[in-house]
């Protein structure tokens, strides 16, 4: 099933509303790509002007900033601990923004989106 991110047919009281137009092609959006831990894996997509998106698959390392001596350091990823946006994210080891991994270094929280930038960016927390 494709996302359509074109206007709804619905005012925001719910009454209709007569569209002037078809959907088009580039209204059409992608599914969620969620990124889990495993080999480095990524994807280029095409979008609007030729210019792409990366796309992070799995991930075995994180770009961990230590805030006392801001020195970033490229760790591996143990597991994930936490994740607020889903509980059953943990169990399949699924990052993304606001998650709280292990690392060699200690637990991090993750600042960047994988499925949209690519990377794992991630800040150490002092326990």
């Amino acid at each position: 099933m494709a996302l359509w991110q074109g206007k709804s047919k619905r005012k925001p009281s719910g009454g209709r509303l007569v569209l002037n137009r078809k959907k088009r092609r580039y209204e059409v959006g992608r599914e969620p790509l969620l990124t889990n831990l495993g080999e480095e894996s990524i994807r280029m997509y095409r979008t609007m002007g030729g210019n792409h998106k990366v796309k992070m698959l799995s991930a075995a390392y994180a770009n961990v900033v230590d805030p006392k001596n801001n020195q970033v350091k490229r760790v591996k990823i143990i597991t994930v601990k936490s994740n607020p946006a889903n509980p059953n994210y943990v169990q399949r080891n699924i990052m993304n923004r606001g998650a709280t991994i292990q690392t060699e270094l200690g637990m991090a929280r993750i600042t960047s989106r994988p499925g949209q930038d690519g990377t794992i960016n991630a800040v150490l927390i002092s326990e």
